[in-house]
């Protein structure tokens, strides 16, 4: 069953992340926010139908991590469609296309994500595909341009034609192009230079459809400044991951309103040792101590003991066999009035980073030359 409607609107979202948004990271985030919404990692189509004798290990996710968005990637329809049809059971609150990825492996030699932005038509007809075979909302998340093809007007060409081809009516705009160059994702995400007017001159120009802003905002103060300069939703990634107490606790409470829980760090990991605990070693050897701890590491970022916690995990991981023994060798490294503060007050930033922004929009879209063309 599809319960998206049940839920607060993806106001905040954390990014999809391989190797990171996994099903152990998904489960802290939500003991510390009930309403942000959460993405899987990016599951490759090919994936999901070579492994469809074994689509729990993949697919399958507790049900308090609802809202939850799965994100897949693919260049072949039929195995998109199969895809698709095969992850609809598992009543995902939106499907997710990934034309956004600029990882040498996947745009490279897996001609999908980012490279895809200069396919319009086929992610068109990719999404026509997810739409028909989901009972869930689609969406697509992409770049602003691609290597040279990174003017407004290309960035204005693709949305228009996959809109047009397709029920998309949602994007995820992360605000820098892709250099498809050989450079690290790493590198991706820093040297293309964030151009937030292409974003804002979106909702301008395409105010039937919804956009979601992705891109350079660290903090809870920047979202909101975001959603108050009229973004539609806001998606943070590795601030996400790397602190995620003093990012997520605050969702909630800033972004939506809701009563403080009060819960403290000490709670939360109470209820992640009796996860972490059930998990261990399902399939033999995996997941290990360090793969369910692993999404811990930031849990008391710019605390008093962090330093020497990291350090003492790094030794646990040797040779821990349980949750629960790996917080008796580290947690003595966190004082008490670490593990039973509640969260405090946000942090306020300084500057805003949409400072000027609507001063640099480009020029308006005109969509009619294309709707003659595609009428």
């Amino acid at each position: 069953m599809v319960v998206a409607d049940y839920y607060y609107p993806p106001l905040f979202s954390v990014a999809p992340m391989m190797e990171w948004t996994d099903h152990h990271y998904r489960t802290l985030a939500r003991l510390i926010s009930k309403h942000a919404w959460l993405y899987t990692e990016m599951l490759a189509a090919e994936t999901i139908v070579y492994q469809k004798d074994n689509l729990h290990r993949f697919l399958a996710y507790s049900p308090d991590q609802h809202p939850i968005v799965l994100q897949i990637g693919g260049s072949n329809l039929q195995h998109i469609a199969t895809a698709t049809e095969l992850a609809n059971p598992y009543g995902y609150d939106e499907i997710n296309f990934n034309c956004g990825c600029p990882s040498p492996r996947v745009a490279g030699h897996g001609c999908f994500g980012a490279r895809l932005m200069l396919d319009p038509k086929f992610v068109g007809e990719a999404m026509s595909v997810i739409a028909s075979k989901t009972d869930s909302p689609v969406s697509v998340k992409c770049r602003i341009g691609v290597d040279d093809h990174d003017s407004y007007y290309e960035l204005c060409d693709f949305i228009y034609k996959v809109s047009s081809l397709s029920p998309t009516r949602h994007f995820i705009i992360h605000s820098r192009k892709a250099l498809l160059n050989g450079i690290s994702p790493a590198d991706n995400r820093k040297i293309p230079p964030l151009k937030y007017e292409y974003y804002f001159a979106l909702l301008r120009d395409f105010p039937d459809l919804k956009f979601t802003i992705n891109g350079g905002i660290d903090s809870v103060d920047e979202v909101n400044t975001a959603l108050r300069e009229g973004a539609h939703g806001v998606m943070v990634g590795r601030a996400a991951y790397k602190n995620p107490w003093s990012l997520l606790g605050h969702v909630d409470t800033a972004v939506y309103g809701a009563p403080s829980s009060g819960v403290t760090r000490r709670q939360v990991l109470e209820k992640y040792q009796v996860y972490g605990d059930s998990v261990l070693w399902r399939d033999g050897k995996k997941p290990d101590v360090r793969d369910v701890a692993k999404p811990l590491l930031g849990l008391f970022h710019s605390e008093r003991g962090n330093g020497l916690w990291k350090r003492k995990a790094d030794a646990a991981f040797q040779n821990c066999t349980t949750i629960k023994s790996f917080f008796e060798e580290t947690l003595d490294a966190i004082p008490d009035f670490v593990l039973d503060a509640p969260i405090s007050g946000p942090p306020l930033i300084s500057e805003n980073p949409f400072a000027g922004v609507r001063d640099k929009l480009p020029p308006p879209y005109d969509s009619k030359e294309q709707e003659l063309m595609y009428a």
